[in-house]
């Protein structure tokens, strides 16, 4: 009972990673708070979890909204008290910002029939940067007061982006990159009140966010897929659970207690591999 007497409050609880990380943290006796815009989404992984004798509610909220998230932390105090742990996993990326090719092809500048570096939006740049990184900062502004004066334990989902981004999603890898920074500053930040603030960066997993473009409608896997698993030594995605451990592990005050500021990969030897 790992998590027993902790409130972890949880954004982008329903997406398929986070929803995982609190299905096992309520297993474990946590008291979980699903932060989403989604609200049908956390509002199923919170029954699910209630079914099966956890402890769980939901906020519907956006993470880049900080009114919304103050009326949440609000009901999550009178709900279940004070924040202990926070999970920053809001975040994602999306096909406006996404480029049609990998490379450079001669006349890309001129072209608006497809999505090339030169006419990306600022706008849909921005959006997918600042739900990354700003979806991180203001939940940490509104929750890390509750940790402040007692210690406390956040951590942010970064990704293998951070580390090399990926063609195609500027923004996404430009976003993460910032996520990994902003783990580390704040670590510093925080060193003297007892907070901790780690990182996981996760490989390649199937999400909602990312199946199209992991798999074609018949299922079979795109070419992109087969570059993925030719470039992580495990030759598969992850799965979910798989990430279970190093949650775990930063979120344990007994083993991690001198662990801040780190960002942990999980990526089945992804970035070990040099490609030869």
């Amino acid at each position: 009972m790992r998590y027993e007497n902790k409130t972890v409050v949880i954004t982008g609880a329903g997406g398929v990673l986070c929803s995982a990380f609190a299905r096992s943290i309520a297993a474990q006796g946590g008291r979980v708070a699903l932060i989403d815009i989604n609200e049908n989404a956390i509002s199923d992984v919170a029954s699910e979890i209630s079914s099966q004798g956890g402890v769980a509610k939901y906020y519907k909220a956006s993470v880049l909204d900080k009114n919304e998230l103050i009326i949440a932390h609000e009901k999550i105090l009178a709900d279940f008290g004070k924040c202990d742990i926070l999970i920053n996993g809001a975040g994602g990326n999306n096909p406006r910002a996404t480029t049609n090719n990998e490379y450079y092809q001669q006349g890309d500048e001129e072209r608006d029939d497809i999505k090339t570096f030169f006419n990306l939006d600022k706008e849909d740049f921005g959006f997918v940067f600042d739900l990354n990184i700003m979806g991180t900062l203001i939940p940490t502004q509104v929750f890390s007061c509750d940790m402040v004066k007692g210690g406390g334990c956040i951590i942010n989902i970064s990704s293998m982006n951070a580390f090399t981004p990926l063609t195609k999603i500027p923004a996404y890898s430009s976003a993460k990159a910032a996520v990994s920074n902003f783990t580390k500053w704040l670590s510093v930040h925080f060193a003297n009140t007892g907070i901790r603030v780690n990182a996981i960066a996760p490989g390649f997993f199937v999400t909602k966010q990312n199946k199209a473009l992991l798999f074609n409608e018949d299922g079979t896997p795109t070419k992109r897929t087969e570059k993925i698993l030719n470039a992580t030594p495990m030759n598969r995605f992850g799965k979910p659970e798989e990430l279970f451990g190093a949650l775990d592990f930063l979120c344990d005050e007994n083993m991690s207690a001198f662990v801040t500021g780190v960002v942990i990969p999980v990526d089945g030897g992804f970035s070990a591999y040099s490609g030869v």
